[in-house]
């Protein structure tokens, strides 16, 4: 990898570490993994690029749409599976750390892209990279933490689940690639815009139906 991806991850990740001495606990949840997010966006760069060399530089269009699909996805959801299993099951918390991890992921990639095509980008393409990749990413993610939320608390599911999780992310991923890189490439970017605001209303739902139920136990609570 150029040197300048790491002069671009570390002008992002000092700033946002040093935002951690004035932002509360919340806070520094979602920032750390929007920047585990960066990190893992550099270290999969570095072993997407030995892998296209392993296989000789033949085809950018196979690499992107059979093996890099494979190799971020699976390296994207080890954080996420290393908090659901180890530090908290509470839904919410995974579906803003995984949302947060993808964002990450995808603003290393987009800044990296930027440097590589100077002399082809406009407000275009970054309107295009934003709502395309950037959301891509995300949804990505934040599928497989809603999906780790519910086999986190059924055992018997946990490892198929894992595993079809993964399975669905890498599959979109890899639709999403072949898509872009073929003549209907704005379909393409069309895909994670329609995927994602139909999560966030099953999230804003959820979140409401759970605040209900908060008032509901408490007004009981208080009468007893």
């Amino acid at each position: 990898m150029d040197n300048i991806s790491y002069v671009l991850y570390l002008c992002f990740f000092i700033p946002m570490v040093m935002s951690f001495l004035v932002l509360e606990r919340r806070s520094r949840l979602v920032v750390g993994y929007i920047l585990i997010g960066t990190t893992v966006c550099l270290f999969v760069s570095e072993v997407n690029g030995s892998l296209y060399e392993l296989i000789g530089r033949k085809d950018m269009i196979y690499f992107c749409t059979t093996i890099s699909p494979i190799t971020e996805e699976i390296v994207k959801a080890l954080p996420i599976l290393f908090y659901a299993f180890f530090v908290s099951n509470n839904r919410l918390k995974i579906v803003q750390i995984a949302f947060s991890l993808g964002l990450g992921f995808a603003i290393l990639e987009n800044m990296i892209m930027l440097t590589q095509n100077l002399q082809d980008i406009d407000v275009t393409w970054s309107l295009v990279r934003g709502f395309g990749a950037g959301l891509m990413h995300s949804v990505c993610t934040m599928t497989v933490g809603i999906g780790f939320s519910f086999v986190r608390k059924r055992r018997k599911l946990f490892y198929s689940g894992t595993i079809s999780l993964l399975m669905l992310a890498i599959t979109y991923h890899a639709i999403y690639n072949t898509i872009v890189m073929s003549n209907y490439k704005y379909w393409g970017f069309a895909l994670p815009l329609s995927t994602y605001i139909p999560i966030i209303i099953f999230e804003h739902r959820k979140r409401k139906q759970a605040r209900t139920q908060n008032k509901k136990e408490n007004k009981v609570a208080q009468v007893n």
